[in-house]
């Protein structure tokens, strides 16, 4: 007798699982408050890998340029998979020490003096507004009053030493060193994906054509995935070029201008620009206020300035990076910045915009594919003026009412003629003959 071993070992994998299930369910509701905290341990155990991803992600197209060069140039393929992964590696490096070099001490220089003089900047700008006031009959008692209470405030803030009051000088500490630690396994484990980039997608696909019966799904499922690639590499690389350009032609034109602060509001223009639509104002409201404090006509300037700045982005610069990477119109990208932003936060306005066009790329492709069997029409202009469709596909269009205008001016069914020949009749005494009476003769009244 034939023992079904086959059979034997799924019913006892699926056993097993089963056990695991309901062990795991047993222990979350006899556990319940912990719950929320081991899911956070999870994801905390996780960040570095998924930190590392993510660099991963973003130097995948560096990686892949320079190994086609090594690989064009006669040079081995691990040897120049391994040397475009290190290219790569010391280009990050290189971004960020020049960014830890040049920008992070000029900004410890300039914030500890600029939370120093607010109190100062504060009290001038209320005694300038106030003279303004005087001079024009206007009482200022409650804007002194309001000005004395915030300098107050502020002053109380600074003396408490808000630093060690809020955060604690061991827990900085660690969370410092954490953050570094989770930094330096990301690098490894994005040189890791780099170098193995190949076994991983070749992986992946093996259990995706193992789990899926029809070949025609798998092929149709690796398409989507491919065309949800583009969209998100797009996005992401194009968006951050953007933001770098954005960052630099302001510091350039701020040092031309002669504005005070100019690295910092230029770092903050530049690494909020990456949030689409929003990131704009994000970056000038404070950096306006920031100048309003110091001198209201540089404010107004830096305004006018920001204004040109962002037309010339969102009509030039943008454009010509990102091009129609994400095939959103203006209205749902507003609508995926508030969506994400509501259920994701920060994240969402971040990646919101990519994963809302994911989401409408496969809708609109399952849509078609549906409109495709029945034999109708695709195109969404088609679809406007439609009437309705019968059983056997026939199309009936809807002829859109229009509204005849008539000309003010010129010919003799102007509206000037019509109210002039209206003027004309008399309001009171004979009345006018009608149409009728025109047309039948005196012999006919007789």
């Amino acid at each position: 007798m034939r023992f079904p071993i086959k059979k034997i070992l799924l019913y006892s994998c699926l056993a097993l699982l089963g056990i695991v299930v309901v062990f795991l369910v047993c222990r979350a509701l006899l556990d319940m408050e912990n719950i929320g905290d081991s899911i956070r341990g999870i994801f905390d155990s996780l960040r570095a890998i998924l930190l590392g991803c993510v660099m991963a992600y973003l130097l995948y197209p560096l990686a892949r340029f320079s190994e086609q060069f090594l690989l064009y140039h006669n040079v081995k393929k691990k040897t120049a998979r391994a040397m475009a992964t290190g290219f790569s590696t010391f280009v990050l490096l290189l971004l960020i020490v020049l960014f830890v070099y040049f920008i992070v001490p000029q900004l410890l220089f300039n914030l500890p003096s600029l939370v120093e003089s607010i109190p100062g900047m504060i009290r001038d700008f209320s005694n300038r507004l106030a003279d303004y006031l005087q001079s024009h009959g206007q009482s200022v008692e409650i804007l002194q009053k309001v000005s004395d209470r915030v300098t107050e405030s502020f002053n109380a803030w600074l003396q408490e030493d808000p630093l060690s009051a809020l955060v604690d000088l061991a827990s900085r500490v660690a969370a410092v060193a954490k953050s570094l630690l989770n930094f330096i396994i990301g690098i490894i484990v994005m040189v890791y994906l780099l170098m193995s980039r190949d076994q991983f997608v070749g992986q992946g696909k093996k259990i995706l054509f193992a789990l899926c019966r029809n070949r025609r799904t798998c092929d149709t499922i690796l398409k989507h995935l491919r065309v949800i690639n583009v969209i998100f590499s797009g996005f992401v690389s194009g968006k951050l070029l953007d933001s770098l350009i954005i960052g630099i032609i302001c510091g350039v034109c701020l040092t031309i201008l002669q504005m005070p602060y100019v690295l910092l509001i230029s770092v903050i223009i530049g690494i909020t620009n990456i949030i689409p639509v929003f990131g704009p104002f994000f970056g000038a409201i404070p950096s306006a206020f920031l100048l309003l404090l110091t001198d209201p006509k540089k404010c107004l300037i830096f305004i006018i300035f920001i204004v040109i700045l962002q037309q010339v982005d969102g009509n030039v610069i943008g454009p010509k990076i990102l091009g129609d990477s994400t095939g959103l119109s203006a209205f749902w990208v507003l609508f995926a910045l508030l969506l994400f932003n509501h259920l994701m936060g920060f994240w969402g306005m971040l990646l919101g915009v990519p994963l809302f066009a994911s989401f409408y790329y496969l809708l609109r492709e399952f849509v078609n594919a549906r409109l495709r069997k029945r034999n109708l029409p695709v195109a969404t202009q088609e679809y406007v003026n439609i009437g309705g469709i019968d059983e056997r596909g026939t199309i009936t269009y809807i002829v859109p009412k229009t509204i005849q205008f008539r000309p003010l001016f010129r010919g003799e069914d102007s509206v000037w003629n019509r109210m002039r020949q209206g003027l004309k009749r008399p309001f009171f005494g004979k009345k006018s003959p009608s149409k009728e009476e025109e047309d039948t003769g005196p012999d006919e009244k007789k």
